[in-house]
């Protein structure tokens, strides 16, 4: 009997973040309350934009008008939490995230709702999402110990997919019965009480020889990342994985050609349900040391997962696919964030979370558009199923040209070795 439970125990989550750092406690439930909210309108705003349109390029158009803010502002930010208190960051692009939320459900209460300010809130928001994603990612490396930030990025992946899940099967629900309008009040609260939790947090000041955020300090950040191939393989394998198997935008008509419209919820939340899944049984992720692998492996089979998703014509087989892909894309994602965290200085660490945050943001948004129009050019099966092989060649190339992706190893690649003796001689002088 105890050797089962010793078994059981592997697999489960390491919950060790959450018993030791109570700020990553307060962030963690933040995170679920307005990412529960977020999927809400990340399922509405497409669905309000076909009802009005009746055009997979128009859906597909969202993408577009995100790019852009993205770049730019994804950049900025992490130049910004380098230097700003990444604290009150968070705080300021929250709230001002909750007043876009606003915005949609006003214009939603109208007697015909506008076209244009939809594509309109959808830039901003990428903005402040750009802007406040950096602040996000570095603020873990300080919060959370050394040694469990590969449990801190499985806890985080889990609580977005609690909100993934559960958000889009109740914004089909609420969009059906109740209206759009709901989606985006629910969403709006949900904004304001992750403010409420967010000041709970301990300040996060810019460390002491902090560059002012300027065009030179994200060339440095970039020159960084340039000069760390395993780094930049975790960012180019991402970005080949979800721009081109990433087909989310052709969803509500995919859901129709199946003759199962009954479905797009789950279409939506698929995906988020495999990964749950991975992140319940993920306690082995720790043990894992050849992150690079790992991430080229998943990678691969995300695109697998997807032109299988394209080729089926069950809904039940699509949904099964897709919540496959899900559990592949969890992989990938917990060792990339691993990789980041276990091997980025703390004074480049928002910076450098600038440029992730354009990896595994401009693929997906890339994703949609390439969806968009392949389905208008091809049809809607074609576009997926060679979406998922095309990834999987992508990323075949990419580790071929990038073999220092595929060499590391956390028990002895430098950089990792070096931050790890850091937090060692941290703990000791502290105590």
């Amino acid at each position: 009997m105890h050797g089962a439970c010793d078994l059981v125990s592997r697999f489960l989550p390491d919950l060790a973040p959450w018993r030791t750092s109570r700020d990553f406690r307060l962030m963690w439930c933040a995170g679920l309350i307005t990412s529960f909210g977020s999927f809400l309108t990340f399922v509405a705003l497409p669905v309000q934009v076909k009802e009005m349109t009746g055009s997979t390029l128009a859906v597909g158009a969202l993408g577009a008008v995100e790019l852009v803010p993205l770049i730019v502002c994804g950049l900025y930010g992490g130049a910004l939490a380098d230097a700003l208190d990444r604290r009150k960051l968070i705080l300021w692009t929250e709230a001002a995230l909750g007043v876009l939320s606003a915005v949609l459900l006003l214009n939603a209460l109208l007697p015909r709702p506008l076209l244009w300010p939809l594509y309109v809130v959808a830039a901003l928001t990428s903005a402040l999402g750009g802007l406040q994603r950096p602040a996000l990612e570095a603020i873990v490396q300080r919060i959370v110990p050394h040694g469990q930030l590969t449990a801190a990025a499985s806890l985080n992946a889990l609580r977005w997919q609690i909100g993934a899940i559960a958000a889009p099967s109740l914004a089909g629900v609420l969009i059906a019965y109740a209206g759009l309008r709901w989606a985006y009040a629910v969403d709006t609260l949900t904004f304001a009480l992750s403010v409420v939790l967010g000041l709970g947090l301990r300040p996060s000041p810019p460390s002491h020889d902090a560059k002012r955020p300027s065009l030179r300090s994200i060339a440095e950040g970039a020159r960084y990342a340039w000069s760390r191939k395993e780094l930049l393989g975790t960012y180019v394998v991402d970005i080949a994985a979800t721009g081109l198997a990433f087909p989310i935008a052709v969803f509500p008509f995919i859901a129709d050609d199946l003759g199962a419209p009954w479905s797009l919820g789950l279409m939506y939340a698929a995906l988020p349900a495999g990964a749950l899944l991975m992140s319940l049984t993920g306690g082995w992720s720790s043990r894992v040391h050849r992150h690079g692998r790992a991430v080229v492996l998943a990678a691969a089979g995300f695109g697998l997962c997807m032109a299988a998703a394209g080729w089926s014509g069950n809904v039940w087989a699509v949904l099964a696919f897709l919540a496959l892909a899900g559990a592949f894309d969890m992989v990938s994602g917990v060792f990339r964030a691993t990789i980041w965290n276990q091997t980025i200085p703390d004074a480049l660490r928002g910076r450098l979370a600038g440029i992730e945050l354009l990896s595994f943001t401009i693929g997906p948004q890339f994703g949609q558009v390439r969806a968009g129009g392949s389905a208008a050019l091809l049809g809607l099966r074609t576009s997926v199923w060679t979406g998922g092989l095309a990834c999987v060649a992508a990323v075949g190339a990419l580790a071929a040209c990038l073999p220092t992706l595929m060499a590391y190893d956390a028990r002895t690649n430098e950089h990792a070795v070096g931050m790890r003796k850091a937090a060692e001689d941290a703990v000791s002088s502290a105590a």
